[in-house]
């Protein structure tokens, strides 16, 4: 698995500040449908439209297995999830969509709020994969905003084969196109378990 509890530079004092600052996933959307539909120039804003349809699509086709429902769905105890995101992030539009529906599946449970990553370097460096910003992180917090577990950018699984990819790249391909079909093949599945697994933690 890829996360694990982790000691960062901030406390808790810090990340009730973040969760309480942070956005919903539905006002995440709105903006992201807002600066493709007028054009907004940021960093990376090439990738949004994508990033945009690719979302929207999941969210349509997303559903848990029967079995990770009824667990999601009968949760012990609240729980925040802070989540370090961006819209160009090609791995945030797989992944953010999987978040909120297990969010919305948890009966009011888990509270989800979102960060974005360039706007708050503070978190992001105290969330570093392998030395880098990746996102999506996640990051579970317990009622006093402790962290439980952290989460991201990606399923192992999918993580192990970028790592193999950079590593040894071949030639004319984009390691992005075999994580992406990686995503489709495996349809939420491995997040899915891996998901699970994170609230055990909790």
């Amino acid at each position: 698995m890829n996360h694990q509890t982790i000691v960062t530079q901030l406390n808790t004092a810090d990340y009730a500040l973040f969760f309480e600052k942070g956005i919903s996933y539905e006002a995440y959307m709105e903006s992201m449908i807002h600066d493709v539909e007028h054009q907004v120039e940021r960093p990376y804003s090439q990738y949004i439209p994508m990033s945009l349809q690719r979302s929207k699509r999941i969210a349509k086709t997303f559903k848990l297995s029967p079995e990770i429902a009824e667990m999601f769905a009968n949760l012990p105890k609240k729980v925040n999830w802070l989540v370090i995101s961006e819209h160009w992030c090609g791995d945030a539009s797989q992944i953010m969509p999987i978040l909120h529906g297990i969010a919305a599946a948890s009966n009011g449970m888990i509270d989800l709020r979102i960060a974005y990553r360039d706007e708050n370097p503070d978190l992001i460096d105290a969330h570093l994969t392998n030395g880098g910003k990746s996102i999506p992180k996640l990051i579970q917090l317990a009622a006093d905003f402790g962290i439980t577990a952290t989460w991201g950018p990606r399923p192992a699984a999918a993580q192990k084969l970028v790592v193999e990819l950079k590593a040894n790249p071949i030639e004319g391909v984009d390691y992005a196109d075999v994580l992406h079909k990686w995503y489709a093949d495996d349809k939420t599945h491995t997040s899915q378990r891996e998901l699970l697994e994170l609230l055990k933690q909790h």
